[in-house]
């Protein structure tokens, strides 16, 4: 703090014993924390130096807004006059934040520690407008003080007289004591109320991925149906004539589109539980990695060649995730399938490699790696690929803009992850992480 005529050495002193007890009252949860900012000022008062208390609150709205004025969009403001007395320095309800005292010069001081004015006469040149805006009202001297926690300042503390000269000492050292306690409360209510509207928020998305998941199963189930219907009876047709060119591409293939329909299944009815924790599924299963990438690719094999892309896959057979089956192949499919689609005109490349690492938390955990040679993506385009509906495609390119979403969503319900790089002109890489079994496949 620094040394000015205008201002009181504010160290030293002992507090007083019902500032003390009172402090202690306020850090024990007594009192919500508007009620907690009525007793000090009830408390100050006593002090016969003290004509108005007053008090601001930013980023922290009061639950109880009997008394208290908004000013602007996220300001409140609050004053308790001595009993009979006729000074008031709160401006007009409904009035802007720019009706409320700015004192530039105290504000930054106070942000520091406890502030105390003797005059305002013997403010320094550079404090005109504290000087004005004091003598406006018709004030001397006070005691300014902060709530503040953790960098951020949540309101403010003011004791106001009308006369001029030194404060008692114990009166400042209890608005010091005071301010901290009422600054400890509001840090926790803060985090009360952030949990509480993050547990709002994380009910509202549950519901949201109900519904959303719910509608697109219900469109999903019908054209499986007859995916899995015909192919059946495809695949009936072609067993009586096993030589017939046709039928032995149903019948080697067939198994592959059946198991693709399953798999497309199980993803469905496990999304239309995504409103609820669907860790707590006992169906996560030991998962070769190298067979679900091999299914993966073999379902890809014609769109690739349609788009002139060459697929390769180098994955340790040994790599076990422990996971839902479905997921790692529904998971796979889109990042494959985004690798394929965002091509180059002359086609390209698409490589899968998987290896074993340690997570953030010590973890083992599996990487499977999707690598393409395509345009790639901007630094500002990576930031958000990963939002619903977000697409950086051309309007010829396919796809719902989901796909990246729903794929975090799935590797989080396992305790994975799902990430990715860009570097444009080069191509992208995504990446599934998926927790490793305790036990590799021999």
């Amino acid at each position: 703090m620094i040394k000015h005529p205008a201002l009181q050495d504010v160290s030293g002193a002992p507090v007083s014993g019902d500032g003390a007890a009172l402090a202690r009252r306020i850090i024990n949860g007594d009192a919500t924390v508007e009620e907690s900012i009525a007793r000090v000022a009830d408390h100050l008062l006593t002090d016969p130096r003290v004509e108005v208390v007053v008090s601001a609150l930013t980023l922290f709205a009061p639950e109880d807004r009997s008394g208290w004025i908004q000013l602007g969009g996220r300001a409140w403001i609050r004053e308790w006059p001595r009993p009979g007395s006729g000074f008031s320095g709160l401006p007009p309800e409904g009035a802007g934040a720019e009706a409320a005292l700015t004192m530039p010069w105290l504000s930054s001081l106070a942000r520091e520690d406890t502030v105390v004015i003797l005059d305002r006469d013997l403010l320094p040149p550079e404090a005109s407008t504290d000087r004005s805006e004091l003598s406006r009202f018709g004030v001397r001297s006070l005691i300014g003080s902060t709530f503040r926690s953790r960098g951020e300042m949540f309101g403010s503390l003011s004791a106001i007289s009308l006369e001029g000269g030194p404060w008692p000492e114990e009166l400042v050292e209890d608005v010091r004591l005071l301010t901290a306690a009422i600054s400890s409360r509001i840090t926790l209510e803060h985090s009360r109320r952030a949990l509480a509207e993050a547990i709002d928020t994380g009910t509202e998305a549950q519901v949201a991925y109900q519904q959303f998941f719910g509608a697109v199963g219900h469109e999903l189930r019908t054209p499986l149906a007859a995916i899995v219907g015909y192919t059946e009876v495809l695949m009936d047709d072609a067993a009586e004539h096993p030589q017939d060119p046709v039928s032995e591409g149903l019948l080697r293939d067939g198994p592959v589109i059946l198991r693709a329909c399953d798999q497309l299944v199980a993803v469905v009815d496990s999304l239309l539980g995504a409103g609820r924790t669907l860790a707590a599924d006992d169906e996560r299963n030991d998962v070769v990695v190298a067979d679900a990438v091999a299914d993966v690719l073999h379902w890809h094999r014609t769109p690739a060649r349609s788009a002139n892309v060459t697929m390769h896959a180098d994955i340790d057979p040994s790599l076990t995730a422990w996971a839902h089956e479905a997921g790692v192949r529904q998971v796979l499919t889109n990042l494959v399938g985004n690798a394929i689609a965002h091509h180059r005109p002359e086609g390209g490349t698409v490589r899968l490699t998987a290896t074993s690492l340690l997570g953030e938390s010590g973890r083992p955990m599996i990487r499977v790696i999707v690598r393409d040679d395509g345009p790639g993506l901007a630094p500002e385009e990576m930031q958000h690929v990963f939002e619903p509906f977000v697409r950086f495609a051309d309007p010829g390119t396919k796809g719902s803009g989901l796909g990246l979403s729903i794929s975090r969503t799935i590797a989080e319900r396992d305790g994975g992850a799902v990430q990715g790089e860009s570097t444009p002109g080069v191509g992208t890489s995504f990446w599934l992480e998926l927790p490793r079994t305790a036990t590799a496949r021999p």
